[in-house]
Protein backbone atom coordinates (compact mmCIF):
# COMPACT_ATOMS: atom_id res chain seq x y z
CA UNK A 1 0.00 0.00 0.00
CA UNK A 2 2.97 2.29 -0.37
CA UNK A 3 1.44 4.04 -3.46
CA UNK A 4 -2.57 5.28 -3.92
CA UNK A 5 -3.92 6.50 -6.50
CA UNK A 6 -8.07 8.07 -6.24
CA UNK A 7 -10.20 10.88 -7.25
CA UNK A 8 -9.98 13.69 -5.30
CA UNK A 9 -13.14 15.42 -3.43
CA UNK A 10 -12.50 18.63 -1.91
CA UNK A 11 -13.61 20.23 1.44
CA UNK A 12 -12.68 23.03 3.35
CA UNK A 13 -11.03 23.92 7.15
CA UNK A 14 -12.41 22.90 10.11
CA UNK A 15 -14.68 19.89 8.96
CA UNK A 16 -15.29 18.06 12.32
CA UNK A 17 -15.73 14.85 13.33
CA UNK A 18 -19.66 15.78 13.35
CA UNK A 19 -19.83 16.56 9.65
CA UNK A 20 -17.27 13.38 8.92
CA UNK A 21 -20.07 11.24 10.88
CA UNK A 22 -22.87 12.90 12.74
CA UNK A 23 -23.55 12.10 16.53
CA UNK A 24 -26.92 10.61 15.68
CA UNK A 25 -25.03 7.80 13.93
CA UNK A 26 -23.02 6.87 16.86
CA UNK A 27 -25.45 4.11 18.00
CA UNK A 28 -23.59 2.12 16.22
CA UNK A 29 -19.94 0.39 15.53
CA UNK A 30 -20.81 -1.27 12.46
CA UNK A 31 -18.32 0.42 10.01
CA UNK A 32 -20.63 -0.63 7.07
CA UNK A 33 -23.44 1.19 8.61
CA UNK A 34 -21.50 4.11 9.40
CA UNK A 35 -20.13 4.21 5.69
CA UNK A 36 -23.89 4.92 4.61
CA UNK A 37 -23.69 8.47 6.42
CA UNK A 38 -20.10 9.49 5.95
CA UNK A 39 -19.96 13.03 5.37
CA UNK A 40 -23.92 13.25 5.45
CA UNK A 41 -24.36 16.76 7.12
CA UNK A 42 -21.92 18.59 4.71
CA UNK A 43 -23.22 16.80 1.57
CA UNK A 44 -25.93 14.83 1.55
CA UNK A 45 -25.38 13.14 -1.76
CA UNK A 46 -21.74 12.31 -0.98
CA UNK A 47 -21.93 8.51 -0.54
CA UNK A 48 -23.80 8.36 -3.76
CA UNK A 49 -21.22 9.96 -5.81
CA UNK A 50 -17.84 8.70 -4.43
CA UNK A 51 -16.32 5.30 -5.63
CA UNK A 52 -14.16 2.85 -3.68
CA UNK A 53 -10.70 4.48 -4.23
CA UNK A 54 -11.49 7.96 -3.84
CA UNK A 55 -9.17 10.51 -1.61
CA UNK A 56 -10.56 13.51 -0.06
CA UNK A 57 -8.57 16.53 0.23
CA UNK A 58 -9.32 19.42 3.16
CA UNK A 59 -7.86 22.61 4.27
CA UNK A 60 -6.60 23.08 7.82
CA UNK A 61 -7.58 21.40 11.00
CA UNK A 62 -9.37 17.90 9.32
CA UNK A 63 -11.46 15.48 12.17
CA UNK A 64 -11.30 18.55 14.89
CA UNK A 65 -13.69 18.12 17.25
CA UNK A 66 -15.07 15.19 19.51
CA UNK A 67 -12.33 12.22 19.82
CA UNK A 68 -14.64 9.27 18.23
CA UNK A 69 -12.60 6.55 15.87
CA UNK A 70 -16.11 6.59 14.27
CA UNK A 71 -15.18 9.03 11.83
CA UNK A 72 -11.93 7.56 10.50
CA UNK A 73 -13.48 4.09 10.32
CA UNK A 74 -16.88 5.31 8.06
CA UNK A 75 -14.35 6.96 6.03
CA UNK A 76 -12.32 3.88 5.83
CA UNK A 77 -15.37 2.01 5.54
CA UNK A 78 -16.89 4.08 2.73
CA UNK A 79 -14.13 3.50 0.25
CA UNK A 80 -11.95 6.46 0.71
CA UNK A 81 -8.78 5.25 0.06
CA UNK A 82 -6.82 8.47 1.90
CA UNK A 83 -7.18 11.60 3.31
CA UNK A 84 -4.82 14.90 2.65
CA UNK A 85 -5.44 17.78 4.55
CA UNK A 86 -3.02 20.91 5.35
CA UNK A 87 -3.70 19.79 9.28
CA UNK A 88 -5.52 17.40 10.89
CA UNK A 89 -6.74 17.15 14.66
CA UNK A 90 -4.26 15.17 16.85
CA UNK A 91 -7.07 12.86 17.85
CA UNK A 92 -8.26 12.40 14.67
CA UNK A 93 -4.71 11.79 13.19
CA UNK A 94 -3.82 9.11 15.24
CA UNK A 95 -7.40 7.51 15.33
CA UNK A 96 -7.03 7.61 11.53
CA UNK A 97 -3.43 5.22 12.08
CA UNK A 98 -5.80 2.80 14.56
CA UNK A 99 -8.02 2.00 12.36
CA UNK A 100 -6.08 2.01 9.37
CA UNK A 101 -6.66 5.10 7.23
CA UNK A 102 -4.06 6.94 5.65
CA UNK A 103 -3.67 10.49 6.01
CA UNK A 104 -1.27 13.10 4.46
CA UNK A 105 -0.68 16.45 5.85
CA UNK A 106 0.21 18.51 2.90
CA UNK A 107 0.85 22.41 3.17
CA UNK A 108 -0.45 22.94 -0.58
CA UNK A 109 -3.79 20.89 -0.06
CA UNK A 110 -6.04 23.72 -1.62
CA UNK A 111 -4.14 23.60 -4.96
CA UNK A 112 -5.50 20.35 -5.17
CA UNK A 113 -8.98 20.51 -7.19
CA UNK A 114 -11.86 18.66 -6.75
CA UNK A 115 -12.25 16.16 -9.63
CA UNK A 116 -8.40 15.31 -9.99
CA UNK A 117 -7.05 12.24 -9.62
CA UNK A 118 -4.00 12.16 -7.50
CA UNK A 119 -1.00 9.60 -6.62
CA UNK A 120 0.27 9.62 -3.07
CA UNK A 121 3.39 7.65 -2.61
CA UNK A 122 4.47 7.31 1.25
CA UNK A 123 7.48 6.42 0.78
CA UNK A 124 8.61 9.11 -1.30
CA UNK A 125 6.40 11.77 0.07
CA UNK A 126 5.30 12.95 -3.01
CA UNK A 127 1.86 13.47 -3.91
CA UNK A 128 1.50 14.03 -7.64
CA UNK A 129 -1.44 14.77 -10.38
CA UNK A 130 -1.39 16.10 -13.92
CA UNK A 131 0.13 19.03 -13.03
CA UNK A 132 1.98 19.00 -10.07
CA UNK A 133 4.32 16.89 -7.62
CA UNK A 134 4.33 17.90 -4.00
CA UNK A 135 6.13 17.06 -1.33
CA UNK A 136 5.36 16.27 2.24
CA UNK A 137 6.67 14.49 4.76
CA UNK A 138 7.16 10.63 4.36
CA UNK A 139 5.04 8.71 6.67
CA UNK A 140 6.96 6.81 9.51
CA UNK A 141 7.99 2.94 8.86
CA UNK A 142 6.28 1.83 12.04
CA UNK A 143 3.42 4.31 10.60
CA UNK A 144 3.44 2.44 7.58
CA UNK A 145 2.94 -1.23 9.21
CA UNK A 146 -0.21 0.03 11.25
CA UNK A 147 -1.79 1.12 7.75
CA UNK A 148 -0.43 -2.23 5.68
CA UNK A 149 -2.23 -4.09 8.33
CA UNK A 150 -5.35 -2.25 8.61
CA UNK A 151 -5.20 -0.59 12.00
CA UNK A 152 -3.80 -1.17 15.06
CA UNK A 153 -5.59 -4.03 16.29
CA UNK A 154 -4.71 -6.11 13.28
CA UNK A 155 -0.89 -4.84 13.64
CA UNK A 156 -1.19 -6.41 17.48
CA UNK A 157 -3.02 -9.38 16.26
CA UNK A 158 0.02 -9.75 13.76
CA UNK A 159 2.76 -9.17 16.51
CA UNK A 160 1.34 -11.51 18.55
CA UNK A 161 0.90 -14.25 16.43
CA UNK A 162 4.70 -14.25 15.65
Amino acid sequence: MSQITGKVWHFGDNIDTDLIIAARYLNTSDPKELARHVMEDADPQFVNKIKAGDIIVAGENFGCGSSREHAPMALKAAGISAVVAKSFARIFYRNAFNMGLPIFELDESNEIKEGDVISVSMESGEIKNSEKTYRFTPIPPFMQELLACGGLINYAKVEMAK
